[in-house]
C-alpha cells in the first residue's frame, strides 16, 4: 500500500494517478485505490483540500498526481453579472461550494438548489465534469471550516491585539 502523508515537489513527475471526487479530494484520512488498482492511504494535514493536478509524494518515493474526478453538477449560465453574483450569493449563504466561470456557475446536483436558481431567472443545466470550486475566506476549507479548524475566520479582537 502506498502511504501519503504530504504534496511532491514543485516540478516532480507523477508516475501514478489518483482519481477522486470533490468530497474525497476534502478528506484528509482516506483509504482509496490508483487507476492501477494499488491500494493508497492518504493521511494529509486536517483541512488540506487537493485539487485536480496536485502532485503527492507517497512515502516509497512515488509521486502520485491527484486528476478531478467527473460528477454530476449543475451549471447556471448567464451574460448578466448582477444575476450571477445574485445566484453565487445565495448559493454561498446556503454554504454551498461554488464553481465559479466566467458567465457561470457550478454546483453539486441539487434540484431544490437548482430550482431556487432558476426562481433567480438563470438557465440551470445537468453536467458532469470536475468541480473545483472556490476555497473560501481567509483560507477557508469547502465545507466552512477555517484553516485553524475553528469553523471561523480571524475574530475581530485578533486585529487589535497590541
Amino acid at each position: 500500500m502506498h502511504v501519503i502523508e504530504r504534496k511532491a515537489e514543485p516540478g516532480a513527475t507523477a508516475k501514478a494517478h489518483l482519481v477522486l471526487s470533490f468530497e474525497a479530494r476534502c478528506k484528509s484520512r482516506l483509504r482509496t485505490r490508483l487507476l492501477t488498482g494499488e491500494e493508497v492511504g492518504l493521511f494529509m494535514e486536517r483541512g488540506t483540500v487537493l485539487r485536480g493536478g496536485d502532485k503527492l509524494a507517497a512515502n516509497d518515493g512515488t509521486v502520485i498526481e491527484v486528476v478531478a474526478a467527473p460528477e454530476m453538477l449543475m451549471e447556471a449560465t448567464t451574460n448578466d453579472p448582477l444575476l450571477l453574483a445574485k445566484a453565487a450569493y445565495h448559493l454561498g449563504n446556503r454554504h454551498v461550494a461554488v464553481h465559479l466561470l466566467p458567465g457561470k456557475l457550478r454546483f453539486g446536483a441539487d434540484h431544490v438548489l437548482g430550482e431556487m436558481v432558476r426562481g433567480l431567472g438563470l438557465p440551470v443545466a445537468e453536467i458532469e465534469t470536475p468541480f473545483e470550486p472556490e476555497s473560501g475566506a481567509y483560507g477557508a476549507h469547502p465545507h466552512g471550516h477555517s484553516s485553524d479548524g475553528e469553523g471561523r475566520g480571524p475574530r475581530i479582537h485578533d486585529h487589535f491585539q497590541r
